[in-house]
């Protein structure tokens, strides 16, 4: 998580709720990106 907030900002410094509210989702969703490209694809051989 330390790695997450490192590379995409570590605080919401801004002063709308809805701002801080997009701009925590899109750190949720390039989080969620990032720890995709990270799993392996594992595909079964028949």
């Amino acid at each position: 998580m330390f790695q997450i907030k490192k590379l995409l900002g570590g605080t919401l410094s801004l002063r709308d709720h809805n701002a801080q509210i997009s701009k925590t989702c899109t750190m949720i969703k390039a989080s969620n990106k990032m720890a995709k490209l990270g799993i392996p694809k594992i595909e079964a051989i028949v």
